[in-house]
C-alpha cells in the first residue's frame, strides 16, 4: 500500500527500560543495527500496526508496555535503487513512518526474538539514549535522528526505587527520641561552707543528680563520738 507519492505508511518503535535505554536490535544475519519497524496494512491505524509490528518483532504484548508519546506527522526517507526490488522500481520511493516512544513495564524475560518464523533480529541489547548512528544503514539515519530528537521531551524520569539497594550508601543514622536518651546531669557548686575530709570529692550522685554523693566512709574523720 503505496501514498500518492510513492511512500509505503509504516511505524517505527522506541522502547525504553526504567534506565531510560532503548532497546538495540541486530538485523538477522546483517552487521546493522536498528529500532523494531514494519509496514501498516489496509485498515490498520499507526497504533494497531504498533501493536502488531511489537509482538512480531520482539514478542511484547500491549500489557507489557505503555505508550508515552508519538510523532505528531510523517518522517520519511527514500530507499535507494539497489535496495528496491526490480518488480516495485520506478514507483516505491521509500517509508514514511510514524514513531512511538513505549516504556517496558514487563520484564527482560517477556522479550522474545523468535515469537514469528521470520524473525527480524538475531541479537538485541539495551543501549543509551542517543545510539550510535553509524550502525544504522545509512538511508535511514535522518529519520532515526529527528524521531530521536522530536521524542526526547517526553523522556520520563529514570526509575531509582533501587537505589540504595544498587550502592553501597548506608541510610543514615537517626537519632533517638528525646525521652530515650541520657539526661545530661546538672554541674553542681561546692558549697563554700562545707569543708570535705582529707581524700574526699564532691561528683554528683548519679541516682539523685541533686544531692552530692557521700564521701566514701574510709575517708570519714576518726575523731569524735558517733551521735
Amino acid at each position: 500500500m503505496l501514498d500518492r507519492d510513492g511512500f509505503r505508511p509504516n511505524v517505527g518503535i522506541i522502547l525504553l527500560n526504567q534506565k531510560n535505554q532503548v532497546f538495540w536490535g541486530k538485523r538477522i544475519r546483517t552487521h546493522s543495527w536498528q529500532f523494531p519497524q514494519g509496514g501498516i496494512d489496509r485498515g490498520e491505524t499507526p497504533e494497531q500496526a504498533m501493536y502488531r509490528e511489537l509482538h512480531e518483532e520482539i514478542g511484547l504484548k500491549p500489557e507489557h508496555v505503555t505508550i508515552i508519546a508519538r510523532t505528531r506527522d510523517w518522517l520519511r526517507y527514500e530507499v535507494p535503487d539497489r535496495f528496491i526490488r526490480r518488480d516495485a522500481r520506478g514507483y516505491y520511493k521509500g517509508q514514511k513512518q510514524i514513531w512511538y516512544l513505549l516504556r517496558l513495564i514487563g520484564g527482560d524475560w517477556n522479550l522474545n526474538l523468535r515469537a514469528t518464523n521470520h524473525p527480524e533480529f538475531d541479537a538485541w541489547r539495551w543501549n543509551d539514549y542517543w545510539v550510535p548512528l553509524d550502525v544504522v544503514v545509512e538511508f535511514k539515519r535522518g529519520v532515526y535522528e529527528m524521531a530521536l530528537t522530536e521524542l526526547s521531551r517526553y523522556l520520563p524520569k529514570p526509575d531509582n526505587r533501587n537505589r540504595y539497594l544498587r550502592s553501597n550508601t548506608r541510610p543514615r543514622p537517626t537519632r533517638a527520641p528525646a525521652e530515650a536518651r541520657a539526661p545530661h546531669a546538672p554541674q553542681l557548686a561546692v558549697p563554700t561552707h562545707m569543708e570535705l575530709p582529707p581524700g574526699a570529692s564532691f561528683d554528683p550522685d548519679p541516682q539523685h543528680p541533686q544531692r552530692p554523693a557521700r564521701a566514701p566512709a574510709a575517708a570519714l574523720p576518726t575523731t569524735g563520738s558517733p551521735l
